[in-house]
């Protein structure tokens, strides 16, 4: 590695799309800056990259190759930082980098999320870093506020807008009264969803940003399998009319809570007061709630992806390596989870064990006495009502929308499907989880 206080640290780059040429742009851009505050220049020496023709870096001084073995295998590299993408090649990639001693920095929350156990144990095996701060929320520093920034407190519970296609969509659903499928196919076009956006819409990109976030708030192997995923495409726009008439907003929200009864990490649609910061957080914007035992809640927001944003991670994280090369520090400082000895007694709660507040719509025919039908089943499964809205009838059904006290999923669940057996009931029920995020 390198040791020479005054010899430039080498940088290599495996996948060159948006965040890889983020990266390079902004150490060209801000190097000098960079180099006062690090007291030594950061040079990119390669690039790996299937997309990239030689050509267009001849003048650069840099090696350009399409094989990121290349990049992890020579000697003169420092950092390796991997934007590939996806498991495989990504996850060789790195383990090999680590496996040669060389720090790597990951923009990849798949692959920690899902297989992060086993590459923290090659970097603690060889004296290494494993930076991942731009795997989560983009720009917004989450990952240091909570693994150093709030290292004093006992983290009671965190909740986060983390997906900004999600939010997207809902917010202009709130907004325009528009159609998810509509809006989705505005998102594809403008470059905020893929062309299949499974990852993004049922849950699965903000439950792997949320499992890395709760393994660092408390203390917990990364467990991506235990993470309760579902998605807003079920969600209405009269959904979000009633919540609205209610006081609330929707939002797709990573929550994580530590309780008594074990730790909650589910990612959904939440019915949130109006009046939180949280609900008012719009567009592709992400946010993360925090609440510790000693500060109280703190909010960090800022945008949760693009070019500048997630290479502003990045490269925050190459320079975090690089103070400990020029300070001649090896092994990092800072457990990459935060906790030099991790909770082992602490278990993921299952879904139906947690606790919540409810929103139900059920669409149900005119008729006298399906109120009562419906009232009497949630006070059988022990759930009381805080609030109704029961429309006149514009055909031979009517939405009734109810909003409960706290009730045990559990029961909740039971009672769902007592409801959608009575034959007045003419459709699923919809039911969205409420929190109040008290402090």
């Amino acid at each position: 590695m390198n040791s020479d206080p005054l010899k430039s640290i080498k940088v290599g780059i495996c996948g060159f799309g948006t965040v890889g040429g983020g990266t390079l742009s902004l150490i060209q851009t801000n190097g000098e800056e960079i180099a006062r505050r690090l007291g030594r220049d950061i040079t990119v020496s390669r690039i790996a990259s299937r997309s990239l023709k030689v050509s267009d870096f001849s003048a650069s001084g840099m090696h350009v190759g399409t094989d990121p073995f290349e990049v992890v295998n020579d000697p003169d590299v420092d950092i390796v930082v991997e934007t590939l993408g996806g498991f495989e090649p990504a996850f060789e990639v790195v383990r090999q980098a680590l496996a040669n001693g060389k720090h790597v920095v990951t923009a990849n929350k798949a692959l920690i999320a899902e297989r992060g156990n086993a590459l923290f144990a090659v970097a603690k095996e060889k004296g290494v870093t494993l930076s991942f701060e731009s795997s989560v929320a983009g720009g917004i520093p989450i990952i240091k506020a909570l693994r150093e920034g709030l290292a004093a407190n006992k983290i009671n519970w965190l909740a986060g807008i983390i997906n900004g296609t999600g939010n997207f969509i809902l917010t202009e659903m709130a907004e325009k009264q528009r159609q998810f499928d509509d809006v989705l196919r505005q998102a594809q076009e403008l470059g905020y969803a893929e062309a299949d956006p499974t990852f993004d819409v049922e849950g699965i990109d903000a439950a792997h940003k949320l499992t890395i976030m709760a393994s660092i708030a408390f203390g917990i192997p990364l467990q991506f399998e235990k993470t309760y995923t579902e998605g807003i495409s079920h969600i209405q726009p009269e959904d979000i009319n009633y919540a609205q008439e209610l006081g609330y907003r929707i939002k797709h929200l990573g929550i994580a809570r530590i309780s008594d009864k074990g730790i909650e990490m589910r990612v959904h649609p939440t019915l949130i007061s109006r009046k939180r910061l949280l609900a008012n957080v719009d567009g592709v914007g992400n946010a993360v709630l925090v609440n510790g035992n000693a500060v109280g809640s703190t909010l960090y927001s800022g945008p949760g992806a693009g070019a500048g944003a997630t290479a502003s991670a990045v490269v925050a994280d190459i320079i975090d390596i690089g103070r400990h090369l020029v300070a001649g520090i090896a092994a990092p400082i800072v457990p990459a989870l935060g906790y030099q000895r991790p909770h082992q007694d602490l278990s993921v709660m299952n879904i139906e064990d947690i606790e919540s507040e409810y929103y139900l719509r059920i669409t149900a025919k005119d008729v006298l006495g399906v109120m009562a039908k419906i009232s009497r089943i949630l006070q059988d499964y022990a759930i009381s009502i805080e609030a109704i809205i029961q429309k006149e009838a514009d055909s031979d059904s009517v939405p009734i929308v109810i909003l409960t006290h706290s009730a045990v999923e559990r029961q909740m669940n039971k009672a769902i499907a007592a409801i959608e057996e009575l034959d007045d009931v003419v459709a699923a029920v919809t039911r969205i989880r409420v929190e109040n995020f008290s402090d």
